[in-house]
């Protein structure tokens, strides 16, 4: 078991490192101005990100079965997948309880 648990933290630090090396400040200076990022533009970004990670995840495991993929690099994908879609269902089920609260919020 201890071998499956590395390969999970492998496939999320692999995953973590991928997501931080495209994070971007609000301080960084684009043309003399502070470039700052809508709430909406974050979400698309985020819901773009999971998608591409949720296809390549599939791509990988698509080659698995044919033969051109290694085990490691099927389980790290579906791994990385897997971590996606709790991550995305965890902010969907946020996002409605958020907009079930301002629905019940008197005017």
């Amino acid at each position: 078991m201890s071998d499956f648990s590395s390969i999970r933290s492998q496939a999320a630090i692999q995953g973590a490192y991928g997501d931080a090396k495209n994070l971007k400040s609000p301080a960084q200076v684009s043309n003399g101005e502070a470039k700052t990022e809508s709430f909406g533009d974050m979400l698309r970004q985020a819901a773009e990100t999971s998608m591409n990670n949720v296809r390549q995840g599939d791509e990988v495991a698509t080659q698995g079965l044919v033969g051109k993929a290694g085990i490691q690099q099927v389980v790290e994908a579906t791994m990385t997948m897997e971590s996606t879609v709790r991550v995305s269902v965890a902010v969907r089920d946020k996002l409605v309880e958020a907009y079930q609260d301002v629905m019940r919020m008197p005017i």
